[in-house]
C-alpha cells in the first residue's frame, strides 16, 4: 500500500534527522574561537537536520492522508495509529517551537522521541482494520486525538525538564563546555516546561470528558468497571492538577517542576503503551 511506502520512507528521514542533530549535540568545536559558536560542520548539519526533518514530516502527513482515505476513518483506533500519529504530532511542535525560539538543539531530543515511537509503531501490525460499528463514532476520534495531543504537550515538558537538569548540572559544576552553550536558559526551559503543562492539561481534560461521553453512547455508561485505562487515566489527571495547582498557587518552580515533569510523562508512557 501507498501509505506503507510513505510510511518506511518517514522512518528514513525521521533517522537521518535524528542522526544530523545528535552529531550537532556531540560536536565540540567551536567556530571562530568562540564556545558559543558552532563548528561550520555543525551548522551543515543543522540545516541538513531541518531539511531531512521537515521532508520526514512531508511524508508521514501523506502517509496518515492516505490511511485515511484509504480506510474511511481517522487513523486512530490501534496502538500502531496511535503511536505514528503522536511521532507526527511532536515533530510538528517542534517545528512550532523551533520557528518561535530558533532553538536547534531542541531537536535533538525531539527528534530520537520521534524516531523512537516511529520505530516502534513500525514493530506493530499496521493492517487497516475492519472496524466495529461503536469505533466509528466521532467521539472516539476527538477523544484520542485530544489525549495524544496533550502527551505530545507533556513530552515537550518531560524534555524541557531534562535539558533544565542538564544545565543546571553544568552551572553548579561550572562545566562550560560546548553542550552548556547549546542549551536555552534555565529561565527559558522553565518556561516551556509551565507552557506545555497548561497546554497538555486541558487537552488531557477535554479527552477524558469526550472518552466518558464516547463510553456513555457506547456502552450506556460513562465509566466501566473492567476498564483501568479509565482510573488510570483519572490517576494522570490528578498528578498534573497537582503539579498545575502547584506551580501557579504555590510556585514550584525550576528543579521541583523539571522532576515532576519526568515522572509524569513516564507514567502517561506507561498507561498509553501498556493498556491501550
Amino acid at each position: 500500500m501507498l501509505n506503507v511506502l510513505f510510511f518506511k520512507v518517514t522512518l528514513l528521514f525521521y533517522f537521518l534527522g535524528t542522526a544530523f542533530f545528535l552529531f550537532n549535540l556531540w560536536d565540540r568545536k567551536g567556530g571562530r574561537g568562540f564556545p558559543s559558536e558552532p563548528s561550520r560542520m555543525a551548522l551543515w548539519s543543522q540545516k541538513l537536520a531541518v531539511f531531512v526533518t521537515g521532508t520526514g514530516f512531508i511524508t508521514h502527513t501523506l502517509a496518515l492522508a492516505i490511511r485515511l482515505k484509504e480506510g474511511g476513518y481517522i487513523p486512530l483506533t490501534n496502538l500502531h495509529e496511535a503511536i505514528s500519529f503522536f511521532s507526527w504530532a511532536i515533530v510538528l511542535v517542534f517545528f512550532l517551537v523551533e520557528f518561535q525560539y530558533r532553538v536547534y538543539i531542541l531537536g535533538s531530543f525531539v527528534l530520537p522521541l520521534a524516531f523512537l515511537s516511529l520505530m516502534s509503531a513500525a514493530a506493530l501490525p499496521n493492517e487497516i482494520p475492519t472496524l466495529d460499528p461503536t469505533l466509528k463514532s466521532a467521539w472516539l476520534g476527538v477523544h484520542t486525538i485530544l489525549s495524544i495531543l496533550g502527551i505530545v504537550a507533556f513530552a515537550i515538558a518531560f524534555i524541557a525538564g531534562i535539558m533544565y537538569l542538564l544545565q543546571e548540572r553544568f552551572l553548579k559544576s561550572k562545566q562550560f563546555n560546548s553542550l552548556y552553550y547549546k542549551l536555552p536558559s534555565l529561565d527559558l526551559l522553565d518556561q516551556w516546561n509551565q507552557k506545555a503543562i497548561l497546554f497538555g492539561f486541558p487537552l488531557l481534560t477535554l479527552g477524558i470528558i469526550s472518552g466518558a461521553l464516547w463510553a456513555q453512547y457506547t456502552f450506556g455508561s460513562f465509566l466501566t468497571s473492567n476498564n483501568p485505562k479509565q482510573a488510570l487515566s483519572l490517576l494522570t489527571w490528578f498528578f498534573y492538577l497537582i503539579v498545575l495547582h502547584g506551580r501557579i498557587t504555590i510556585g514550584w518552580r525550576a528543579k521541583k517542576a523539571a522532576h515532576l515533569a519526568i515522572i509524569g510523562f513516564v507514567g502517561v508512557i506507561f498507561i498509553f503503551v501498556t493498556l491501550a
